[in-house]
């Protein structure tokens, strides 16, 4: 996402994956994952996502991995939450089924390694 390579991020997909979100409210939002390599590629700002204290289970070409995430655009937070991916081992390697997150300004749990630096 940093380096704006949609033809990159739509590689770690499935065909037919999405990004499903949901936020503060409530609100839901479902995106093919074809959109959101473009939103990436197309984008000239400042994106920052960091993930820590990731739980994974495995079992056999099935993953879940869940995390804490934190979200910065042009230097500024924008936002946080948790992301979930569901994976699959494939011939090429693991590949994003779907990705789940919450996203929320308040509340957040910080980030063992503070602000991002400048």
């Amino acid at each position: 996402m940093h380096a704006h390579n949609g033809p990159a991020a739509a590689s770690l997909f499935l065909p037919g994956a999405t990004l499903a979100s949901v936020d503060a409210t409530g609100k839901t939002s479902v995106t093919p994952f074809e959109k959101f390599a473009e939103r990436i590629g197309a984008s000239n700002k400042n994106w920052l996502e960091r993930m820590w204290n990731p739980k994974v289970q495995q079992h056999g070409a099935i993953a879940t991995v869940w995390a804490d995430y934190d979200f910065y655009l042009d230097g500024k937070f924008s936002h946080c939450g948790i992301d979930a991916f569901q994976m699959l081992k494939t011939e090429s390697g693991w590949k994003i089924a779907s990705i789940s997150d919450s996203r929320v300004t308040e509340g957040c749990e910080q980030n063992p390694a503070g602000p991002p630096k400048p």
